[in-house]
């Protein structure tokens, strides 16, 4: 029976895999990845269509690390965030760095994950960053004279598409050995190519600072300081689109030094990777002159420039050269300290037309004819260029930047590759993996309803994968490339769908492997994203939706798909590569009729036919990135939309809700950090309570996006790719770009604070409009019929409510109140109510004289049409004590509520009194 069992499911299988690739399993990073360029997706989602506003960001980022500051100040026992793993897989690192003394201790620097540092040998590792605005390492560098202090360059210089969108912030320094971080300057100097400390003075550095990745600035080229970064100089510059890439100090006598400069362009629309200004320039005194070493090198415009000057022979330099397409071009030698080169040659080298992604060299410490450069793979050559061996094999994982090799025992090295660490104890003959980095770029994650041990995840450059066990350091690779989308049918969860980038979409009947193409009746011409969305129907998981620039639909679980729509991203844009893909699906659970998507240009779209036909529901909404969209679970009308992207002359929403189904959006940012938002998802339990990941962490509103506040402690500041609602345990994953992934427990969330409440009306007891402001978190609510009431507010907090009402000024003015002003002007019937006299103040003089009555005339006439210097109406508390009610204005008027403290129980707050300037009968109109 058992046998019988086993030939069924093979058939079956093989039923359902018709027309697909008949390999089963997972390819490998050569058969679908290695000759991938990175993408730029990232940076084209922020960019579009203005580029990056880099100050918006860091003023984000820091509001950001207010918010928290503020949450812990008045809930300090909030619910925190576990770790989830990876810990096996790894990431890109950057830069790193060992102890000279104690070559266990070993300093990593991840590309959007921070600075960690280990005691053993890379056994386990501490994060030691992550109080700073930035998290995105270029470098790091220890004082060779004094290890307790250590210098640590942001913003990733690795110009591709897999780098994170955003610069850095400049320079930081410990001198307590990595126990704290005190930023240094160099704050606009965008990332950082590699700095060098002088090896006899730990005050003395230098820097190559690229520059911004994405804009031209000045502040590009080589700094130095003196006093430890208290002050920096700019000792070369060139222009304001090349910057200094590499720097290598001569160990004897480091007032020589030698820089590489690289020219580099990329804006939203276009990039150049080289020019004329790229070139080797040496320095004889410490970086006060230069000169430009061109003898023996190729003319021209050249592209990214790496360093190796030979510590055993100082007079021996290489320098990888990569042309400005980004192949390898030569290595060039230098056995008179730069004054004329040679081609060294590069035979055994497989160079890749992305060379700038790595564009380093090391040498030995001991021997000049030795030295390293990494590709995809690390290469080596003994005979000074004559000929390079690949060293890593295929066991190590692709794409190297950083290596270290110990001067006191060279068989010891360790590598930094996008898989993480690796270390060798016999002079690169085997590599062992550390697996003990939480450092994993996840795009995407998902858990499977059924089993919430089963997590997945799409990350970048290590593919699409999976644990079994929910554990930490038992996560494998179960598809190659960059991992996007990641599916698991609800209710069958052997079905799962699996994306790489471009739409590569394969499906699985067994849990995630094997898995086979799943792209028939997908027409191979689509334009499509670089994360193409892919969706299942809510109500019926057969179902699957698909989208290029138009959408599809599966009925069988991706056995095969149909076009449903015509081309849904607007008019063609001849010669436009970049944009013009749809980037999100979402199925109404109400009714599956109703779907909308969004594209990477700005249009959001509805169908209410299961998607046979369209409707432009994009109105006023900004014109950028589709990030989201996400249909309401209990009202077909109901849904938000999501947007990436900066906008340089004024505020930018990035979250927006229909209550119409898309004939009107209300913008729902108030109180978020200005940064793009990745995901939001709407809480099926309570439809209110929205869970929300932007570039600098996960937020939370319980009103329905009115107001929001940082959700629980203990998550790195870094890009939330994804979010993902594990409705069985009531918990929410988050898949962070640079830290892995984590997990919190909606149930053990504080209780939210008890509704606000109260009412507006005017002095003559009618109730009335007006906008209530908290100014705290950037609220306006206009409040209805005269009653206003705001729930989901973060308890203990703080609040001032602050009200506003305008409209018509000549409003319940006439003759009769001009009567009753001048009998109370000539005391034959004085005005004996506060709020009476505030309203006879016409000309805002805080008195009552005949010049109020000559201002209301004026109003009667229509020789003005408005009040100067007020609004049609001032608000006053009800509970407010006058002083003296003959001259309410001896004090200053309070036009304010506060709610101090905001307790779990409801509050009713005082009325609002509603006074109408020159209303003094109550004929205004409320």
């Amino acid at each position: 029976m058992r046998n019988l069992n086993l030939i069924l499911y093979f058939i079956l299988f093989a039923l359902l895999g018709q027309g697909c690739h008949s390999d089963p399993g997972i390819a490998s990073y050569e058969e679908e990845y290695e000759e991938e360029e990175p993408s730029d997706w990232l940076f084209r989602q922020r960019a579009y269509p203005d580029g990056i506003n880099h100050k918006v960001y860091t003023r984000s980022a820091r509001q950001h690390q207010q918010a928290m500051a503020q949450l812990l100040a008045r809930s300090p026992q909030n619910a925190g965030w576990n770790f989830e793993g990876p810990m096996n897989v790894g990431g890109r690192i950057t830069a790193l760095d060992v102890h000279p003394d104690f070559p266990d201790t070993i300093w990593v620097g991840a590309a959007s994950g921070g600075v960690f540092r280990s005691y053993d040998r890379g056994d386990t590792f501490e994060a030691v960053f992550d109080d700073q605005i930035s998290l995105s390492v270029g470098d790091l560098d220890i004082a060779p004279s004094d290890p307790s202090i250590i210098y640590v360059g942001t913003g990733e210089a690795n110009a591709g598409g897999g780098s994170i969108a955003y610069d850095g912030v400049g320079m930081y320094k410990s001198t307590d050995g990595g126990a704290s971080f005190e930023p240094i300057g160099l704050e606009q100097s965008g990332s950082i190519g590699r700095l060098e400390v002088h090896p006899q003075d730990p005050n003395r550095v230098y820097v190559a600072a690229m520059g911004r990745l994405y804009a031209d600035n000045p502040e590009r080229g080589v700094y130095r300081t003196d006093d430890g970064g208290a002050t920096w100089e700019q000792v070369l510059y060139l222009n304001d689109s090349t910057g200094a890439i590499d720097l290598v100090l001569h160990p004897h006598n480091p007032d020589t030094i030698y820089a590489a400069t690289w020219e580099r362009v990329r804006t939203p629309g276009y990039y150049r990777y080289g020019g004329n200004s790229s070139g080797i320039y040496r320095s004889y005194d410490g970086g006060d002159t230069w000169e430009h070493l061109t003898n023996g090198l190729p003319g021209g415009a050249t592209g990214r420039i790496g360093l190796a000057l030979s510590p055993a022979n100082p007079q021996v330099i290489y320098a990888q050269l990569i042309d400005t397409i980004g192949y390898l071009e030569a290595v060039y030698r230098s056995d008179d300290g730069g004054d004329s080169w040679y081609n060294a040659g590069i035979s055994g080298v497989n160079g890749v037309d992305f060379m700038w992604w790595f564009g380093r060299l090391f040498p030995h410490p001991h021997l000049p004819e030795t030295v390293f450069l990494p590709s995809l793979r690390l290469y080596r050559t003994d005979n000074g260029g004559g000929s390079w061996a690949n060293i890593t094999g295929t066991s190590v994982h692709v794409d190297q930047h950083d290596l270290y090799i110990d001067p006191n025992n060279p068989d010891y090295m360790v590598l930094g590759n996008d898989g993480g660490l690796y270390i060798s104890e016999d002079d690169g003959e085997t590599w062992t993996h550390k697996p003990t980095l939480p450092i994993t770029q996840f795009y995407t994650c998902e858990v499977a309803n059924l089993n919430p041990d089963r997590r997945f995840g799409g990350t970048q450059d290590n593919g699409t994968i999976r644990t079994t066990t929910a554990g930490l350091d038992d996560w494998g690779l179960i598809w190659s490339g960059d991992g996007f989308r990641c599916l698991v049918d609800p209710t069958n969860n052997n079905f799962v769908y699996l994306e790489s980038q471009r739409g590569r979409l394969r499906r699985s009947v067994a849990g995630g492997i094997p898995s086979f193409a799943a792209l028939n009746g997908i027409m191979s011409g689509d334009r499509r994203n670089w994360s193409t969305p892919v969706a299942l129907n809510p109500l019926n998981p057969n179902s699957l939706y698909y989208g290029t620039y138009r959408l599809y639909k599966s009925t069988n679980r991706a056995v095969f798909w149909n076009i449903l729509s015509d081309n849904l991203t607007g008019p063609d844009e001849p010669g436009n590569l970049v944009y013009g893909t749809l980037t999100d699906i979402a199925v109404s659970p109400v009714d599956t009729n109703i779907i909308f998507v969004g594209t990477d240009n700005g249009f959001v779209q509805k169908s209410t036919d299961g998607g046979l036909t369209f409707e432009d529901v994009s109105g006023s909404l900004p014109d950028r990135w589709v990030t989201r969209v996400a249909a309401s679970p209990v009202d077909s009308l109901t849904a938000y939309v999501t947007f990436s992207g900066y906008r340089f002359d004024d505020y930018l929403p990035h979250v927006f809700k229909t209550e119409d189904g898309g004939q009107t959006w209300q913008d729902v940012s108030f109180g978020l950090p200005e940064v793009p938002v990745n995901e939001i998802i709407i809480d099926p339990e309570n439809p209110e309570h929205l869970y929300l990941g932007n570039d600098v962490g996960v937020y939370i509103s319980y009103n329905g996006g009115l107001t929001w506040q940082p959700l629980g402690f203990g998550l790195p500041p870094v890009v939330i790719g994804d979010l993902c609602l594990h409705q069985p345990t009531r918990t929410l994953y988050a898949g962070t770009y640079g830290r892995s992934m984590y997990s919190i427990n909606l149930e053990d969330l504080p209780q939210t604070a008890g509704t606000i409440s109260g009412a507006i009306r005017t002095a003559f007891g009618d109730a009335t409009d007006a906008t209530v402001s908290i100014d705290e978190i950037g609220l306006n609510l206009d409040a209805d019929n005269g009653t206003y009431a705001i729930s989901g507010l973060p308890f203990g907090q703080n609040f001032t409510l602050s009200f506003s009402k305008d409209g018509d000024d000549i409003n319940g003015v006439s003759t009769l109140d001009l009567i009753l002003i001048s009998q109370h002007i000539l005391g034959i019937s004085p005005l004996d109510n506060p709020y009476l006299r505030i309203a006879a103040d016409a000309n805002n003089s805080q008195s009552i004289t005949t010049l109020d009555l000559i201002q209301l005339q004026k109003l009667i006439l229509n020789l003005d049409t408005e009040l100067p210097d007020q609004d049609s109406w001032r608000l006053i508390p009800a509970n407010h004590t006058f002083i003296n009610p003959e001259n309410p204005w001896a004090e200053p008027l309070p036009e304010v509520l506060m709610v101090d403290d905001l307790p779990a129980q409801a509050v009713q707050l005082p009325d609002m009194i509603a006074v109408k300037i020159g209303d003094i009968n109550g004929s205004a109109l409320p």
